[in-house]
């Protein structure tokens, strides 16, 4: 069953060597970041998951070993889930997994294999609340990283320029994710995130699946909308 869970943002300028010069105005994030994969840590799983949007639109299971690389943004940095092994020969990870390696190394993760997921953006409600119910019955303990961004949407200059509804559809995501609200969660709008170009919808989903039944509570550790992109840190324990 799911024992715990973190979600933070997955945009690679999380990545200081990625960030370069404007590595500074994520640190708040980053911290919070790390925080959260500590809550992970401390509840002692059997396995944990990484679980984030794909680059595509097809889901993509990893298993532990995957690698990853930010040499796509201009960096020599390369990451994996957990320790290396024979999956360094399989598909590379889709850049929100790369993130959530990344954190996971920066945390110096021991102990449970670390796996990943990456999961259609466009999946309906229904079908990512199934594959968290299956990802949380992997086995005894499990946790989860779940990856993903809010709208980017929140100022002219954002990726998806400016979109009135893109405050108030932020606004929900992270109530819901800071309290572990499952039902708003399940309640997110399908249709509006994809408008919105909210990475996480379906991510955050897939974690109210995970969670039925576990009786975890929430805590919200950052909120904030740099660069026009809402970016959500909770704990979930």
């Amino acid at each position: 069953m799911l024992v715990a869970a973190a979600v933070c943002p997955c945009p690679p300028l999380l990545v200081p060597e990625v960030a370069a010069g404007a590595a500074p105005e994520l640190d708040p994030a980053r911290a919070a970041c790390l925080d959260a994969v500590g809550v992970l840590a401390a509840s002692r799983p059997d396995l944990l998951v990484v679980v984030g949007p794909a680059d595509g639109r097809t889901a993509v299971a990893y298993p532990a070993g995957g690698h990853g690389s930010f040499r796509g943004f201009g960096v020599a940095l390369d990451v994996t889930l957990g320790e290396p092994g024979p999956a360094a020969q399989g598909p590379a990870l889709a850049d929100s997994l790369a993130v959530g390696a990344w954190l996971v190394d920066r945390a110096r993760w021991a102990g449970a294999p670390v796996e990943g997921l990456a999961v259609d953006g466009r999946g309906p409600a229904a079908e990512c609340a199934r594959a968290g119910q299956e990802l949380a019955a992997r086995a005894d303990r499990v946790a989860l990283l779940v990856m993903g961004d809010g709208s980017a949407c929140r100022t002219l200059k954002a990726p998806g320029y400016l979109d009135e509804r893109a405050e108030a559809f932020d606004a929900r995501a992270t109530e819901a994710l800071g309290s572990a609200d499952l039902a708003a969660l399940d309640a997110l709008d399908e249709a509006l995130a994809y408008e919105l170009k909210a990475a996480g919808r379906a991510p955050w989903q897939l974690l109210s699946g995970a969670a039925r039944g576990a009786g975890l509570g929430g805590r919200l550790l950052y909120e904030d909308a740099p660069y026009g992109v809402g970016y959500t840190v909770a704990a979930w324990s």
